[in-house]
Order: C-alpha cells, then sequence, then structure tokens
C-alpha cells in the first residue's frame, strides 16, 4: 500500500523541523554559550541534520541572528499594538515598561546570553545585524517619548537616555538581582521571587518615569 503525503504535511514537517533547530539552539546557546555550542550538537538536539541547518539558516550564527530576530519581532508586534491604542503618552509608556519587565523576566536565561554574547567584540558582524533589526523597537518607543513630548504631555527630555535607563535597568536586575534583593536565597527560576522582582520593577520604572517626565521644572 502506497501512502501518499501531501505538500501541506510536507510544508507543516519542514516548519516544524525549522522551529525544532531553532528550539534546540537557543536552550543550549542558554546552557553553553555561543562559542560553547556547534552546529553539530543543534542538530543532535533538534533531531535534525546538518544539512537542514545550512539549508534553512547557513551557519551557526545564521541560527543565532534568527532567534534574535524571532525575539525582536515577537516585540514590535507588541509595542506597534501600544503605539496605535487611542491612550496617552504616558499609559502607552507604562505598558511598554510592563510588556518589556515580563518578556525578559520571562525568559532570564535567554536574555543573560543574549548580553553576555552581544557584549563580546568578536562578533561585530553578528552584533550589527541583531543591532539593525533592535532599532526598529527603539524607534516605536522613541515616537511614544517624542509624542509626549510634542503635546507637552512630557518634559523636554533626552529620549534615547530614557529608554537607556529603562533597558539598563531591567538587564540590571537580571544579571545582578542581588543589588536590589538583600534575601540571600532569592532565585529568579523560583515563582514567587520572580513575580515580587517583576512587581517591583514595574512599579518602580512607572514611577520614576511618572516623575521624571511630568514633573514640572
Amino acid at each position: 500500500m502506497i501512502n501518499f503525503v501531501s505538500s501541506k504535511e510536507m510544508k507543516t514537517e519542514k516548519v516544524d523541523k525549522r522551529q525544532a533547530i531553532l528550539d534546540a539552539a537557543e536552550k543550549l546557546f542558554c546552557e553553553t554559550g555561543y562559542e560553547g555550542t556547534s552546529t553539530r550538537q543543534i542538530a543532535k538536539e533538534s533531531g535534525a541534520n546538518m544539512a537542514m541547518i545550512n539549508y534553512y539558516f547557513g551557519s551557526k550564527e545564521g541560527v543565532f541572528v534568527e532567534i534574535m530576530n524571532e525575539r525582536i519581532a515577537g516585540f514590535a508586534s507588541q509595542l506597534k499594538i501600544i503605539n496605535e491604542d487611542k491612550i496617552s503618552a504616558l499609559e502607552k509608556l507604562h505598558k511598554v515598561i510592563e510588556g518589556y519587565v515580563n518578556r525578559i523576566l520571562n525568559n532570564t536565561a535567554f536574555h543573560k546570553m543574549m548580553h553576555r554574547e552581544l557584549s563580546l567584540t568578536q562578533r561585530p558582524e553578528m552584533y550589527d545585524k541583531i543591532k539593525d533589526a533592535m532599532s526598529h523597537n527603539m524607534q516605536l518607543i522613541d515616537r511614544i517619548i517624542t509624542d509626549g513630548i510634542e503635546d507637552g504631555t512630557f518634559n523636554k527630555v533626552d529620549v534615547r537616555m530614557v529608554i537607556a535607563t529603562i533597558m539598563g535597568t531591567i538587564t540590571n536586575i537580571v544579571i545582578s538581582p542581588h543589588k536590589v534583593i538583600s534575601c540571600s536565597n532569592f532565585d529568579l527560576n523560583d515563582p514567587k521571587d520572580k513575580k515580587i522582582i517583576k512587581e517591583r520593577t514595574i512599579a518602580h520604572l512607572q514611577d520614576l518615569t511618572t516623575v521624571y517626565l511630568t514633573t514640572k521644572k
């Protein structure tokens, strides 16, 4: 008996295998870093072969950049919805802060890995590709704050410094949570501890931006 496979099923199988490669690579990058992960390990972990990795992504760098692009695109969709919402600039910024904190703290291992890899200087071409992808998200946040300045809601401020303050604070908490938590057995992987630090981070950044952007000088 001959089993016929439809083109739709073949396409689904290809999509599933491609995603399996990305999922396996992300897991390995988080555990052992970019340098510590080989395409052979990715192939073994994903159940794919080396030819498939090369076909879909070209190289290990291509896999890494694609993972980053998917993350960046996911947040871009969220930012677009916030930006188009009929609410004040301050409410939009507060939603951005909440969304960004949740995305980062829901996957701290990935963010630590990303921060570590992008801080290294031996891969400038990879960094430039990711930086270009991130620039769109930066422009959307920039637009929210700039609109607030233009309509008189916000003070005239250095917009990119405000964005750096928000993002830098979140990254610092992920990398060094002991700076804001005195408890010695605090664990970012524990759901209860994570919930506490999420709420504190969101409240702090929302209060900080409100006071800085709206208090008349």
